[in-house]
This record gives C-alpha cells, structure tokens and sequence, in this order.
C-alpha cells in the first residue's frame, strides 16, 4: 500500500468518525495541524509526506453489570504508516485500575492484530471495548461509578432548605453560616436570634453538604422545617430561574428584648412575602403573617 493510499483511507476514516460522532464530547481532534497537513497531502496541495501524526479522542458509553452508564475516553493516533500498521489506542480512566488498564489494553491490541491487520479498524476498536470493557471494572470502582451518578442526579434537582434552629447567638456560628453558604454557592438569608433561622437553596448536593456541616455544630435543637427539591430535567428548567434570594445574607429585624435576642417577626413576613415565600411563616411559627 503506498503512502498516499495510506493517507486517502486515514482521511476517509476521519470523515466517517466525524460524521458519526459529530459532538466533541464523542469525538474530538487534538492536532488540527496534523490533519490539515493530511488533508493537503491527499488533496495533493504539497508532495510532502505529513509529519505529524493524527491524534484523537473517542468517548465510549459503557453500560457496567450494575446498570450504571460510564464514559470511557479512546486515547487514538494514527502512526505515518497506519492502517499498514496498526493505531495507538490508549484507554484510560477512574474507574479502572492502572493494571486493569494493561490487560485491557493488551486484549485489544491482541484482538486488532488478529481481526483487522492492514484495515481502518477505530470503529471495530470501539465496539470491542463496548463489549468487554465493563469486565474490567472492579466492585470498588463500580460503587464509585454510583456516587458519581448520583451526585450528577443530584446536581439536576434545586433544592431549598428552611432551617429551624431554637437560637442562634454564637459569632462563630453565624460566621460559619454565612462562610459556608459562600463557599458552596448557595443564596438565601439567617436570621439570628431566638428562634433561629437559616435558608439555603441550590443544587441539592451543595444543599445538603451545608445541612452536614450546621448539623455537626453544637445546638439546643435545630431541624429542617420544611424543604423544597425541584427536578430540572428540560433544558428550559433553570437553576438560576427557581432562586428567591440573589445572594446569601444575614438579615436583622429591629432586634429587641432584654438581650436583643428577638426579631420583629412582622418584618420577617414582609420580608417572606416579598420573595414569594410567606407560606413559610405558617410552617414555622403556626400562625398566618400579617
């Protein structure tokens, strides 16, 4: 085979994958100057053989024994002379150990060398790997394959927690809320004093990575009151568009009484019922607002 018949099917190859893959999280070149030295080569523009070699990524979708969906990325390049010989393909990936890694590897290449010496042969490669790839993870892996699936579950649903706390009078606390709340992105408000009360929304896994932390602290008593989690499956749904409050702050209503420990809980319904959320005085103090 020569040169430039090697180079036409490497093209080829790369137009076929492209037009099957057209998303770059399936499918994506690394060297746009190596394949457009290809593309001169063959088109003839130049006599110069290309230098470089093709390189890139192809993403495998893996259905593990679990049911679980996994992503495995195709490390791909074309040596010179390919497919005279055969390609470089590298899989890598978290959820399969360094040696698993090895033997896997070496399968395919033992199962390319028996099966498609000589031939384009990515695509055979990608169903391989989709046939027994899943063999290679390990129980341990799998179980973190899990806690990644949920937390992406998770990371779809907007969550907002309302928090009853019987006070809330340390500093350290009140500044371990607001720090919290920044810190993992969340809006909503506290309001010190006796009762306490804290509101978070967000993502549901930064909302309950909050609601471990507060609970950790040393208190009387605090629980969640009442919480709100809302899918967000369609691409209209937004998480930005389910928000009440812009910002995380703590807010203080005319303290008074002896140790100015007690809101103005008038303002506190104003405040509720401003932002569209005034039922909630009634979960928590079990009169209407006015």
């Amino acid at each position: 085979m020569s040169d430039l018949e090697e180079a036409e099917l490497q093209l080829s190859e790369l137009d076929l994958l492209s037009s099957m893959f057209p998303n770059e999280d399936e499918f994506k070149l690394i060297d746009q100057i190596a394949l457009s030295e290809l593309k001169n080569y063959v088109e003839r523009k130049t006599s110069e053989k290309p230098s470089s070699k093709i390189q890139f990524v192809l993403n495998v979708e893996l259905e593990t024994p679990d049911g679980n969906e996994v992503i495995l990325p195709l490390f791909c390049a074309f040596p010179l002379k390919y497919p005279g010989v055969l390609p470089d393909i590298t899989i890598r990936s978290p959820f399969i150990s360094r040696s698993q890694q090895v033997l896997l590897n070496a399968e395919l290449i033992k199962y390319l060398e028996k099966h498609c010496a000589g031939e384009v042969c990515i695509l055979s490669a990608r169903e391989w790997i989709k046939d027994h790839a899943a063999a290679y993870i390990s129980k341990e892996h799998q179980s973190s394959i899990v806690q990644q699936s949920n937390l992406q579950k998770s990371e779809n649903v907007f969550t907002r927690l309302w928090i009853y706390s019987h006070h809330i009078y340390n500093k350290q606390k009140r500044k371990n809320i607001i720090d919290w709340s920044k810190e993992l992105s969340l809006s909503g408000f506290s309001m010190p004093g006796k009762p306490g009360i804290i509101c978070v929304e967000g993502p549901q896994s930064k909302c309950e990575e909050f609601w471990s932390r507060i609970r950790r602290l040393s208190w009387q008593r605090i629980l969640i009151r009442h919480r709100e989690d809302i899918s967000l499956e369609g691409a209209e749904d937004k998480m930005e568009d389910q928000k009440k409050f812009s910002t995380f702050e703590e807010k203080i209503f005319d303290a008074h009484g002896s140790r100015g420990n007690h809101m103005d809980l008038g303002q506190l319904y104003h405040f509720l019922l401003d932002r569209g959320c005034a039922d909630i005085f009634q979960l928590y103090f079990g009169v209407e607002g006015q």
